[in-house]
């Protein structure tokens, strides 16, 4: 009896100790604020190096939940680049994006951050963001759809967001930025020709019209 007694003191004594020593160890592991957080000037972009404030559309931002460190990115497109990596995805982080049916797309409002994996993404649309073609956020997917049918593009969840989407945004990147060149040349050309371009154009009137003058 005495055996079977000390043995069942020794068990509770095991017990105690695990408790203790499990609530210290709770008690010690500080407490991790995952909150999303505003976007200040100054605020560079974790993958670019861009000024954040100084670009329109949809913004991220990544908090990790056992350190709290806070990643900020100029777009959403930079988020998923960061993201999408191998070593990252691996993270235990709270990930937010703006909401853009509640907040304006030039100066987005950081009380209008949700939860990047909750939303829907237009992927494809004309809305330009930092350095280009943007992936547009939305709670609510019937906003996202009416994006797409009225600004081109299609919508996409968190998880249908891959580097072929990536790809294919830096494609349009790519052609968007040549086009743009083009017409900047283009201007550029016309402003060099200036009053003579003008006078040509008058002098080949003149030639017309002498043409059919009577003789």
């Amino acid at each position: 009896m005495k055996h079977i007694l000390k043995k069942a003191l020794g068990f509770g004594a095991i017990l105690v100790t695990t408790f203790w020593l499990t609530a210290c160890t709770e008690e010690s592991k500080p407490q991790v604020n995952t909150d999303p957080v505003a976007f200040h000037a100054g605020d560079e972009c974790h993958v670019c190096g861009m000024l954040i404030t100084e670009w329109p559309g949809a913004k991220g931002q990544s908090i990790n939940k056992q350190n709290g460190d806070t990643h900020k990115f100029c777009s959403t497109v930079d988020m998923f680049s960061w993201w999408l990596q191998p070593e990252n995805k691996t993270l235990q982080a709270q990930i937010y994006v703006h909401d853009m049916a509640k907040t304006n797309w030039n100066t987005p409002e950081d009380e209008h951050l949700m939860d990047a994996r909750k939303a829907w993404f237009v992927v494809g649309s004309d809305l330009q963001g930092a350095m280009g073609p943007s992936i547009a956020s939305y709670s609510d997917k019937s906003a996202a759809e009416k994006l797409a049918h009225d600004r081109g593009g299609r919508v996409l969840s968190f998880e249908q967001i891959d580097l072929a989407v990536l790809m294919e945004i830096a494609q349009a990147g790519h052609e968007h930025a040549a086009e743009h060149g083009d017409k900047m040349q283009m201007m550029h050309d016309q402003e060099d020709a200036g009053p003579e371009h003008e006078s040509m154009e008058h002098g080949g009137d003149a030639i017309e019209h002498d043409e059919h003058a009577p003789k």
